[in-house]
C-alpha cells in the first residue's frame, strides 16, 4: 500500500466530487475494471500529491494535462512530481485534454497497451 499525506484526504474527496468535464470522460471509460479488468481509483493521493488516475495491478498512474501543464513552472512541477513517482516504482502515462477530447481511441490504446 502507498502511503500519503492525510491532510490530502478531504482535498482528493473534493476533486472526486468535481471532477473536469475531460477527466469524467476518460473515468467513464476505465471505472468498474473496464479494460482487461483491472481496477482505477480516481484522484488517489500517493505521498505528497493526488494522482488523476491510479491502477495499483499494473503501479499505473494516468495524468490528464490541461493548459497549465505546458507552461514552465507547471513542466518543472510536473518533472519533480513524475521522478517521486518513478521512483516509488510507478509508471506514469501523461494525455492531454485535447487528446481526450478528439481522440480517445488513442487514449484507450495506450492504456491497454500498458496493461
Amino acid at each position: 500500500m502507498l502511503r500519503y499525506g492525510k491532510k490530502l484526504k478531504e482535498f482528493s474527496r473534493n476533486l472526486r466530487k468535481n471532477m473536469t468535464d475531460v477527466e469524467k470522460k476518460l473515468w467513464y471509460r476505465i471505472r468498474m475494471k473496464q479494460i482487461k479488468g483491472f481496477q482505477f481509483y480516481r484522484q488517489k493521493p500517493i505521498g505528497n500529491y493526488i494522482v488523476d488516475f491510479y491502477c495499483p495491478k499494473a503501479k499505473l498512474v494516468i495524468e490528464l494535462d490541461g493548459g497549465q501543464h505546458y507552461f514552465k513552472t507547471g513542466k518543472e512541477k510536473d518533472t519533480i512530481r513524475d521522478n517521486y513517482l518513478s521512483g516509488l516504482g510507478l509508471k506514469i502515462l501523461r494525455f492531454s485534454d485535447e487528446d481526450v477530447l478528439k481522440d480517445m481511441d488513442f487514449v484507450l490504446e495506450r492504456i491497454w497497451g500498458e496493461l
